[in-house]
């Protein structure tokens, strides 16, 4: 159900929501180092991207499921812990003055291209890459439910009662793997200090490429928009536009954010794609 406008008004969002997943390959190189195998480092990094579900799907796929309870509690804790994890690395790699630049209001997005982009997104990606069609496929027809119009009751649904029935099912389901052997021992440990890496590393590289859009566009970029590319819709967007507004009230980010947050979320689905494609997994 999430609003791709602000993705499809400003397409140089997508660069931003790329670079945020160095944090995802810093952690399977990282995991790698640390003596797991390529399936599980895959399984692990993937929480680098900050969308709960993703990891889960990807986790299962691999069959690291002995890994499922730790991974998924890493990713969904991270997910909320945005708001204290982010603003520190967004203020160490920005200046002040960085952090007030005013971006121009973003143009008006029609109706047709609203719906044709989950289409168009969905057949090129899962063209290209078969094995995110049910992560890229789902999220799109969310979208399509949304933009088209004519489905009410179905996004309702979606967007409401089916959704919570699917998060209490995946939590009952994800908890009952987390028995005291499989969870507390130095393996969970090391998959949170994992987590925390790929996620800072994700949000830094983030900043550090909106940085260079900024010298790139002549100043029209804030760096802040870049911490956005993790995939924590819609917490990650707004907390950009809370740092930027706590130096300039006037400053309004959280449109310009949105961007690069959606852009990660079909970023992070795509490297999820690429790890079951490398492992064999279809």
């Amino acid at each position: 159900m999430t609003d791709f406008g602000p993705l499809i008004a400003n397409p140089s969002s997508f660069l931003l929501g790329a670079a945020a997943q160095f944090g995802i390959f810093s952690a399977y190189f990282g995991a790698i180092a640390l003596g797991f195998n390529g399936k599980a480092a895959a399984a692990i990094s993937i929480i680098g991207g900050a969308d709960g579900p993703t990891s889960i799907f990807l986790c299962s796929k691999l069959g690291q499921t002995e890994l499922l309870g730790p991974i998924a509690v890493a990713a969904y804790s991270y997910m909320s812990l945005v708001p204290i994890i982010q603003p520190p690395i967004m203020k160490l790699l920005t200046t002040e003055k960085e952090r007030k630049i005013k971006m121009e209001q973003l143009r008006p997005v029609s109706k047709l291209e609203r719906i044709l982009f989950p289409i168009i997104v969905s057949i090129v990606v899962c063209m290209i890459l078969p094995t995110t069609a049910p992560l890229v496929g789902m999220l799109m027809l969310g979208n399509l439910f949304r933009e088209c119009g004519v489905v009410r009751q179905l996004t309702e649904t979606a967007s409401n009662a089916m959704m919570y029935i699917v998060v209490i099912l995946l939590g009952t389901s994800v908890g009952a793997t987390t028995s005291a052997e499989a969870f507390l021992n130095i393996t969970t440990l090391k998959i949170v200090a994992l987590g925390l890496i790929a996620f800072s590393f994700g949000t830094a590289a983030g900043v550090l490429f909106g940085k260079l859009m900024m010298v790139a566009t002549g100043g029209k970029v804030n760096p802040l928009i870049g911490s956005a590319g993790v995939s924590a819709v819609p917490m990650a967007a707004r907390v950009s536009q809370k740092v930027g507004s706590e130096y300039d009230p006037t400053n309004f980010l959280l449109m310009h954010a949105m961007g690069p947050n959606v852009a990660g979320v079909i970023g992070t689905a795509v490297v999820a794609g690429v790890f079951m494609a490398v492992f064999g997994i279809v």
